[in-house]
């Protein structure tokens, strides 16, 4: 069984209003995927959280959005590749001065929300991501969704020399393609602590889990993530943690 690290994205507060509880759930995961403040976060939060990051041993990743703080960065914006490439290089620019300071470096990037979401169905969006990865240091690798097929976003990361990380949800409900079901849908996100740790195992293991319509549903995936703005994320992580660290 290939080994599977667990993710968490982080540093989502924004001034007085918090968000998660990045203080005990950072020392339970090996990746954290870091607001950039764009969707979340400022320069206090991103300071605080690397060093938190820092002290732990925990990889540290971007997490940069569409600039929509007021939707969280969930909503669609017509960004053009060319402004897409360009937000993403700010925000890695701004979250990498911290780890830099720190005396660690960015290990990866990881798009948030809305943006995420259109990397699987624009290939224009796709490669500005790409772009901006490879022009910000050779190597760096992109996270993108682990899908029952992946070969789209293979052929695209080999031709922009940018490697890929595959990622799957713990908490998330999925569709028939390993697409994340759209969040307007009330089953979208799993909010029951068992049904979390079930499927997260499945996926760790390499096994089908159900997805939105209770169909079995099989995903290879580098990464695991268990987002923090649910409300059972730490009692899941600490689980799940635990439960990985037996496999």
């Amino acid at each position: 069984m290939r080994t599977i690290l667990l993710n968490c994205d982080m540093g989502e507060s924004f001034g007085v209003w918090r968000m998660g509880d990045d203080a005990h759930a950072m020392p339970l995961v090996d990746q954290a995927s870091l607001a950039c403040g764009f969707h979340a976060s400022d320069p206090l939060t991103m300071q605080r959280t690397v060093a938190l990051a820092v002290q732990h041993g925990v990889s540290i990743g971007a997490h940069p959005a569409y600039p929509d703080l007021q939707g969280f960065g969930r909503r669609h914006m017509a960004c053009s590749p060319e402004e897409v490439t360009a937000l993403v290089l700010y925000q890695l620019g701004a979250l990498d001065a911290f780890c830099r300071a720190a005396g660690t470096q960015l290990a990866y990037v990881k798009p948030h929300g809305a943006l995420y979401n259109d990397l699987v169905r624009d290939d224009g969006l796709f490669n500005a991501v790409l772009e901006a990865c490879a022009r910000y240091r050779s190597g760096l690798p992109l996270m993108v969704l682990a899908l029952v097929d992946n070969r789209r976003e293979m052929q695209l990361a080999a031709a922009a020399d940018v490697p890929l990380l595959f990622e799957a949800f713990a908490d998330r409900a999925y569709l028939a393609d390993g697409q994340l079901a759209p969040r307007r849908l009330s089953s979208a996100v799993h909010h029951d602590p068992q049904q979390i740790l079930q499927q997260a195992l499945a996926i760790a293991q390499g096994q089908p889990f159900a997805d939105i319509d209770c169909k079995p549903l099989q995903l290879r995936a580098d990464s695991l993530c268990v987002h923090g703005d649910n409300a059972e994320s730490l009692a899941v992580l600490r689980r799940l943690r635990a439960a990985l660290d037996g496999l």
